[in-house]
């Protein structure tokens, strides 16, 4: 029986692929982002928020905290216990919702991340996996029926300052999707204080049939808090205005 380290199961999710669909959050991923929206999904282990403004100083955080200050993220869990979360949700698919596997990063977890795969499309669940495509595995991404992945710096030595990771690889990765013909949308969230170059990988994009989609995510300050519940140190950028999506959003395409 396959386990793996789950750090939350959202249910009727709208934002993680087309349709409804039920997104499973795996804990662990090799790129640490300074802007990352789940930094409780970096680290493989459980780990402990604390939010101080929720204590009410009762005195029996030994007993389990009720007031919502601590939180434990990270759970493990089985295929078929995810399996059986997903299954809830399965009358509200429809004919393009289904459940999206994301993280920190999925591939980290490749042999749990496989197996969930195998038990959604025996139940014939339309799979999507959210990656960063730093791990290529043929094996499983065939196994899909669409990847969502970030391309979030062009310029290399930009996206190892920001990330921790080159992105040679990366763009080597999307190359060899292509040639797999999986359907792909790319996403890249857009942070105002960084030259991210979005022309340059509007148009590398451009060239791959594969890719249906490329949108830009702007950027949001939602992993501030936790990186502070964390403990992390928590690097601030600027949420981009309107105009300055409205002039980046022209590198955006729908095929």
């Amino acid at each position: 029986m396959t386990k793996g380290m789950v750090a939350d199961i959202q249910r009727a999710s709208v934002h993680d692929g087309p349709g409804i669909r039920t997104t499973v959050f795996l804990k662990g991923c090799p790129l640490h982002c300074a802007w990352c929206h789940n930094p409780e999904c970096i680290e493989f282990g459980p780990q402990t928020m604390y939010y101080p403004e929720k204590c009410i100083g009762c005195g029996l955080c030994h007993q389990g905290c009720f007031s919502g200050a601590k939180v434990v993220c990270g759970k493990e869990m089985s295929v078929e216990d995810v399996l059986r979360q997903v299954l809830l949700d399965r009358d509200y698919y429809g004919e393009e919702g289904g459940v999206t596997i994301s993280g920190g990063e999925p591939f980290a977890q490749k042999a749990f991340l496989n197996d969930l795969i195998d038990a959604c499309k025996a139940e014939e669940i339309h799979c999507a996996v959210e990656t960063s495509m730093i791990v290529y595995d043929e094996e499983i991404l065939k196994k899909l029926d669409l990847v969502m992945a970030d391309l979030k710096i062009w310029d290399n030595d930009l996206h190892r300052k920001y990330t921790g990771v080159e992105n040679t690889k990366i763009k080597e990765h999307i190359e060899r999707l292509n040639q797999l013909g999986i359907p792909m949308i790319v996403r890249t969230p857009v942070i105002p204080e960084i030259d991210q170059q979005i022309d340059q990988i509007s148009s590398f994009l451009s060239g791959l049939k594969n890719v249906k989609q490329y949108e830009l995510l702007p950027y949001h300050p939602l992993g501030e808090a936790k990186r502070e519940a964390l403990r992390l140190a928590a690097e601030s950028f600027t949420i981009p205005s309107a105009e300055y999506m409205r002039e980046m959003e022209k590198y955006v395409f729908i095929r």
